[in-house]
């Protein structure tokens, strides 16, 4: 996988489908559905963002999304519930190390919807999009210390604990230690054999 590969595919993020989920590009039509989670404390309180000030300025995010669609520099995906058609979480890669065929992801999910196995199998579904169509060796992803709701997830889909970087980011005027869990192909091809 090189960067005009990388490009050329999320310039049209393909379609996934689980049993449960689509996960299809973001639209700037799923501003209110996005801004119903994105806009609480609870949500953001173990992200990098604050609470979205308004369904405008959600709008505008999403608008601004598309642009980078556009240019094939943005790997996420709305993950939205079969059959409603409501946006409910995204999920999809936050950075890619191609010299090394490694990825990071991540993903939200509105707190009406937790609990119910839908984080796992959105994930699950970005798993084996990128160990089987981007050939990725290896797949992480990180959480801030506290938020074990997130490292449930990451342990559900197969990933292994692999430390704590103590106090590695400063984020909202502190700083905060990241958990790091991650799976490699021939583990997540051993699994699904």
């Amino acid at each position: 996988m090189n960067r005009d590969e990388l490009q050329r595919i999320f310039r049209e993020p393909p379609q996934i489908l689980t049993n449960r989920l689509v996960l299809r590009k973001m639209l700037k039509t799923d501003y209110k559905d996005m801004y119903e989670y994105a806009c609480r404390r609870d949500v953001t309180e173990y992200l990098l963002w604050d609470p979205h000030e308004s369904e405008a300025y959600t709008y505008k995010y999403l608008q601004y999304i598309q642009s980078r669609y556009r240019t094939g520099e943005f790997y996420d995906w709305a993950v939205v519930l079969r059959g409603a058609n409501k946006m409910i979480g995204t999920c999809g890669f936050t950075r890619f190390t191609l010299e090394n065929n490694s990825a990071e992801i991540g993903y939200v999910l509105n707190p009406y919807y937790w609990g119910n196995g839908l984080a796992p199998e959105a994930v699950q579904a970005i798993l084996r999009f990128g160990f089987m169509q981007l050939r990725m060796n290896r797949i992480e992803a990180k959480y801030m210390e506290g938020n074990n709701r997130s490292r449930r997830v990451m342990e559900k889909v197969g990933m292994q604990f692999e430390g704590i970087q103590r106090e590695s980011m400063h984020v909202k005027d502190h700083y905060v230690s990241i958990g790091v869990c991650s799976i490699l192909r021939r583990e997540y091809l051993e699994k699904h054999r």
